[in-house]
């Protein structure tokens, strides 16, 4: 940590909170500003941001501090000495630190996955699921659409549902009653209370979750039988989620060992895709 930049140190502090999207600008403005913001007042720091005071003391809190001065005094204690305002040449900026917080998040799920028990079991589970249901809402429908493309080209019957509303327990009956004995579930902050109410719903109807969340403590933990945690990356003013993408990837790869005619579906697939000149080559 000592001879990490400014932009470093503060990304790091920022790391692992969920922040409302005042305090994420807040924390974008401490970015571009690392080297000047131990020396900042609250009002200071709230005109750079754009936001008001009361905001900066929210923001200090959020980070578990007991309000600015406490979080001014951190910042000073962790600033190397010798230190000038305005930063160095090696500071990042804030796009060179979202991605140095993604290969973060992914070598901490390189860790995760010393043991690969839990994906192998999950792709055990979607293998033997017909149909498979494949849930996803909001931030998490691109996950689930993604998924349950590339699923549906080595499993007969995959079935995405990224959309809410009353037909959802519709469709988890539909999926049930046609035989699904599990439900994949992508959950991404911030998180819908319509999914947690449709994951109970399914584990009611008998169905075994698997999740994957952006933490073992996400609300869906609470209805879901396997989760596997994958980090978001929280330095932008949207998340960004490749390691849950990532992990998504691996639990198709689980759930194709576990299919024994998935290569042949592949194939078939790349035979008539050339047939139809679907791709360009």
């Amino acid at each position: 940590m000592s001879g990490s930049s400014p932009a470093a140190r503060l990304q790091q502090l920022f790391e692992g909170h969920r922040l409302t999207p005042t305090q994420r600008r807040i924390a974008h403005s401490m970015v571009r500003r690392a080297g000047d913001v131990p020396f900042l007042s609250s009002v200071e720091l709230a005109e750079l941001a754009g936001v008001s005071q009361p905001s900066v003391t929210r923001f200090a809190v959020a980070l578990g501090f007991d309000g600015y001065p406490a979080l001014r005094r951190h910042l000073r204690e962790v600033t190397p000495a010798g230190s000038v305002a305005g930063g160095g040449d090696d500071a990042y900026n804030e796009y060179q630190q979202a991605v140095l917080g993604e290969i973060e998040n992914l070598r901490h799920l390189a860790e995760l996955l010393a043991d690969p028990g839990p994906v192998e079991r999950a792709g055990r589970l979607l293998a033997a699921s017909r149909p498979l249901p494949v849930l996803g809402l909001r931030a998490a429908s691109s996950q689930a659409r993604g998924f349950g493309y590339f699923a549906a080209k080595v499993h007969p019957d995959v079935r995405v549902l990224d959309e809410g509303g009353s037909m959802l327990h519709d469709r988890i009956d539909a999926a049930r009653r046609a035989g699904a004995s599990a439900l994949i579930c992508f959950a991404l902050p911030r998180h819908p209370k319509e999914v947690v109410d449709a994951l109970a719903y399914a584990r009611e109807q008998g169905l075994t979750v698997v999740s994957v969340a952006d933490s073992a403590f996400a609300p869906v933990a609470k209805c879901s039988d396997l989760l596997i945690p994958a980090a978001v990356g929280t330095g932008l003013a949207f998340d960004t989620a490749c390691a849950p993408m990532l992990l998504g990837r691996m639990l198709l790869e689980a759930m194709c060992d576990d299919l024994p005619d998935a290569q042949a579906r592949l194939e078939e697939f790349d035979t008539r895709a050339a047939a139809r000149g679907l791709f360009v080559e």
